[in-house]
């Protein structure tokens, strides 16, 4: 964390303190959270409030978390030169669900689609990164911000043909990047990585066709959470956590 991290970060927590979900400051960056319904309530303060001025909206992504947390290698044990092979199959990569019974009910993660909004203000020299989670993962639905940024547009296109967040209130929420006809949203973990149908053209029809995909899917990523890796403070429960200064001194004398 820096000096200037730090600061926004307490401004944000006095600011929004009974909005806030998690207000993050880590590696110089600070990430705060909120509610869906707090979203656009919460967007415009950031717009318009001098101590903020975050009038650019950078960027607009979407987050799966399904399988966040869990990995396919062993790192803890692994030499400096290199990961292990993943071989258990523990995520949705790998496409358990080919083997696995469609009909039995399976849990689903808590919070598992999320929107991220990266902010900038340039007349204070600052970025920030604000955070939204989907109330419904089976149906993930968050405000849309054009209201507030209508730089907002194709970003949030962008998200929703790649993970199937619905942006209420958008005025053309269409696909971006995959076909009209595309089955499924491409950056969902439980997605095929390599997808569900292949095009190839057929000499007899003479045309360009879909058909099953023909190759297996294979993990090469490593999917590893290192929590003590960085120093991030949580403003938001920094303070319950600190100790009594006077009952310390009382202890130590």
């Amino acid at each position: 964390m820096t000096d200037s991290s730090r600061q926004l970060a307490e401004q944000l927590q006095n600011r929004f303190a009974d909005t806030l979900l998690a207000n993050i400051d880590a590696v110089g960056e600070v990430t705060i959270e909120v509610a869906a319904d707090d979203l656009i309530e919460v967007a415009t303060a950031l717009r318009d409030e001098p101590a903020f001025s975050f009038a650019i909206l950078i960027d607009v992504c979407g987050v799966d978390y399904v399988n966040y947390g869990k990995d396919e290698w062993v790192t803890e044990e692994s030499s400096s030169s290199g990961f292990s092979r993943g071989v258990a199959a523990a995520t949705a990569g790998r496409l358990k669900a080919v083997t696995d019974d469609l009909v039995v009910e399976k849990p689903r993660a808590e919070k598992r689609f999320a929107a991220v909004y990266q902010l900038l203000s340039i007349t204070n020299n600052r970025r920030l990164r604000v955070r939204v989670y989907a109330p419904d993962d089976g149906l993930p639905v968050v405000p849309s911000v054009i209201p507030v940024w209508n730089s907002a547009d194709w970003y949030e296109r962008e998200a929703f043909d790649l993970y199937g967040i619905l942006f209420d209130g958008h005025p053309d929420l269409r696909r971006l990047l995959t076909d009209y006809g595309f089955v499924g949203h491409p950056f969902r973990k439980d997605f095929p990585l390599s997808g569900n149908v292949e095009v190839i053209y057929d000499a007899e029809k003479q045309r360009v066709v879909y058909q099953p995909v023909s190759i297996e899917p294979r993990v090469l990523v490593p999917k590893v959470i290192r929590a003590k890796a960085v120093e991030s403070v949580d403003l938001t429960v920094a303070v319950e956590e600190q100790p009594d200064e006077a009952a310390t001194g009382e202890a130590a004398g």
